[in-house]
């Protein structure tokens, strides 16, 4: 305690130095975490859009569908094998769903075509799909009318009432066949899938691949997704090899490396301004020992131990990073909670592309605590390299020299 209390006193001898080096690590403390903070949120709504526009969080497939995608390669759609999801607590969202690849055609025109059939309801709760709509209306279950992508339907010069064509190859070599009229035209933001796409029902999609009651894939998704990688592993305990489960970052590939690749960057910037910080903290410590060496050298002569001595320097070093941190944290908080409550709305084509795909345009922060136990962490090693050199020169601080003082110190 008494220590303590005396680096504290040792720490004010110099306000104004004290103030200053403080600020700089507050500064630095504030401009990282907000960064981090700003991405992490963008990220996770970004991983969240994706997921419901198209493959969701989590998928569970058939070991085989990922490599041959075939029809033949399906899940049950029974409540006994969807047990283990259904009584998990942190998984919201299932939805079963069968996809495969037809030959679709339309007067004398034809076109590869990805059919999904889902089921409407589910499918309008997760991923607001009838605000895609730009003509027609939604599915029901028992329709067995389909929807296609407005860029499909530019291609055949179709329009609602028209009908299509669906050719392709069913559930073990079966004839899958049959002659579907548009409901509706959906507008999809992504062009390789507005050209491609069909919705029909789960139960129509069944019928014309003669699937039974079979899937290609459940789709899942979760309350929080920090939870992803226990799920995962708790589903994969559960179902074993029988079933391939795979994560957003299997299933959107691309997506995963550009958040990947942003973050690398996002976190190199912090580090630089780490660096620069650093440098100040490192003057103020080295400042610190160098011009109190003969009071050094006068503590040592009168029985202080070197080991004391360096304790002493070192919380002197730990109270002004503290200092820092303290006023970074006083003034970052308010400021997260307000970025929380009303994160930044986007504008420009970003904004029209996500209120197209029927999401709100903002961008929030994220409030999870590890980010700000990573700044501290920082700051801490930061702190721990600015001392190394110092510390050694008390080690090797001579006691006559020390008191003559200037140069005769070194």
């Amino acid at each position: 305690m008494m220590l303590l209390r005396l680096a504290w006193r040792n720490l004010w001898r110099q306000k104004r130095r004290t103030l200053l080096t403080a600020s700089a690590l507050a500064l630095a403390l504030v401009l990282s975490l907000l960064t981090r903070a700003l991405q992490e949120g963008s990220y996770a709504l970004g991983i969240d859009h994706a997921a419901r526009f198209y493959t969701g969080l989590i998928q569970l497939q058939h070991p085989d569908y990922a490599d041959s995608l075939s029809i033949d390669d399906l899940l049950p759609q029974s409540d006994d094998f969807i047990r283990p999801v259904r009584e998990h607590p942190d998984i919201s969202d299932r939805l079963p769903r069968l996809e495969s690849f037809a030959l679709a055609a339309a007067g004398e025109q034809s076109k590869g075509v990805m059919v999904i059939g889902a089921i409407p309801e589910l499918e309008e709760g997760y991923s607001h799909l009838s605000q895609k709509l730009t003509s027609g209306t939604f599915l029901t279950e028992k329709d067995t009318q389909i929807l296609i992508g407005q860029g499909l339907a530019n291609y055949f010069h179709l329009g609602v009432g028209d009908e299509m064509v669906l050719y392709g190859q069913g559930y073990h070599g079966q004839t899958a066949a049959g002659v579907f009229r548009v409901k509706g035209i959906v507008h999809f933001p992504l062009p390789q899938l507005d050209r491609q796409l069909v919705y029909m029902s789960l139960k129509q999609a069944q019928i014309l691949y003669s699937t039974g009651d079979q899937v290609s894939a459940w789709v899942l998704h979760t309350h929080h997704q920090d939870a992803l990688p226990n799920i995962i592993a708790q589903l994969r305990r559960s179902y074993g090899h029988g079933v391939n489960v795979r994560s957003w970052q299997e299933l959107s590939p691309e997506l995963a490396q550009q958040i990947l690749m942003d973050k690398v960057s996002g976190i190199f910037m912090i580090y630089v301004l780490y660096g620069i910080v650093g440098f100040a903290l490192f003057a103020t410590v080295l400042m610190m020992i160098l011009e109190r060496q003969r009071e050094f050298a006068v503590m040592l002569a009168t029985g202080m131990s070197r080991g004391r001595l360096v304790r002493l320097v070192s919380t002197e070093s730990v109270l002004l990073a503290g200092l820092g941190i303290f006023l970074g944290m006083l003034v970052a908080t308010p400021v997260l909670l307000y970025l929380w409550f009303h994160p930044i709305e986007m504008t420009g084509e970003s904004a029209q592309m996500m209120l197209e795909s029927g999401f709100e345009p903002v961008l929030p922060v994220s409030l999870d605590p590890q980010l700000v136990i990573d700044q501290v962490m920082a700051v801490i090693v930061l702190l721990t390299l600015c001392l190394i050199y110092p510390l050694w020169r008390i080690f090797r601080l001579k006691i006559v020299s020390g008191l003559k003082g200037g140069s005769h110190a070194d």
